[in-house]
């Protein structure tokens, strides 16, 4: 049974890759029987000129409040699931101040951090995938690593997704990351935020979960909280993989899970 678990990271239609109805990705929650649900559909490219930004990677702004209200909307036709309002929202320097005011206009429970963007390249996006060979591996993550650090210190989010992102296409340093695991992990328990483990890493060419086991073991000797995730773009994916997601969490040494109701953490028994 997994309704000790909760899929706070799923999308929706809006973010311009994912499909499905929002009842679709709720019915697949029940049917799995989660114990929670919430929508976090990435937020619009605030830190972009509006002629700038990418229908296929976000929401538009104009778009933001009627996502907002269809969430609240789903949460009174399914009674029986608690559905929850959340946002995954990049993580981009100097632009704290503008994204601290989009948050501060609705009533979310939670807010994921990600990063996704180095400067203006999308690393995340298999278009751009050939900007892998302009860099070298080792100084790439060094730098994807700051920004991680900087998310969790910018006090903006609750928890942070796929925090080993760069990994995704199978691109790996030729040196020992034990020292950036440690510097990343020792950051985000300072902070206080939450980290998840996400199964969507096993769907991508990279074939691991976010975390690699390694950082997620040094997470959980620091004590950060853990949210266990599908980064569903379907609603098959929701939930997917928690089964395994949970014994290796159980394995590493976490005996709980976060929930998030109102911007408000509170901890639940993993098994």
């Amino acid at each position: 049974m997994l309704n000790r678990l909760a899929d706070y990271h799923t999308h929706t239609v809006r973010c311009g890759h994912a499909t499905g109805s929002m009842e679709a990705y709720v019915e697949a929650a029940i049917a799995r029987g989660l114990g929670e649900i919430g929508f976090s559909d990435h937020v619009p490219m605030y830190w972009l000129p509006e002629e700038r930004r990418d229908p296929t990677c976000a929401m538009a702004m104009a778009e933001l409040e009627e996502y907002v209200s269809d969430v609240l909307r789903i949460r009174e036709r399914y009674p029986e699931i608690p559905v929850r309002l959340g946002l995954e929202a990049d993580y981009v320097p100097g632009h704290e101040e503008a994204l601290s005011r989009l948050l501060e206009a609705y009533p979310w429970d939670y807010v994921i951090g990600s990063v996704h963007f180095l400067g203006e390249w999308n690393f995340d996006h298999p278009d751009y995938v050939r900007r892998y060979d302009e860099w070298d591996i080792g100084a790439l993550y060094d730098r994807f690593f700051a920004l991680e650090r900087a998310a969790a210190e910018s006090g903006l989010f609750d928890f942070l997704a796929h925090i080993d992102l760069i990994k995704k296409f199978g691109h790996r340093p030729a040196h020992s990351l034990d020292a950036a695991y440690a510097e990343l992990a020792d950051a985000i328990a300072r902070a206080g935020v939450a980290i998840e483990l996400s199964t969507a890493g096993l769907r991508k060419p990279v074939g691991e979960v976010y975390p690699a086991p390694a950082l997620l073991r040094a997470c959980c000797e620091r004590g950060v909280p853990l949210v266990i995730s599908s980064d569903a773009h379907a609603p098959g994916e929701v939930g997917w993989g928690f089964e395994d997601a949970r014994d290796l969490a159980l394995r590493t040494g976490f005996t709980q899970v976060a929930r998030f109701e109102g911007r408000r953490r509170r901890m639940v028994p993993l098994a």
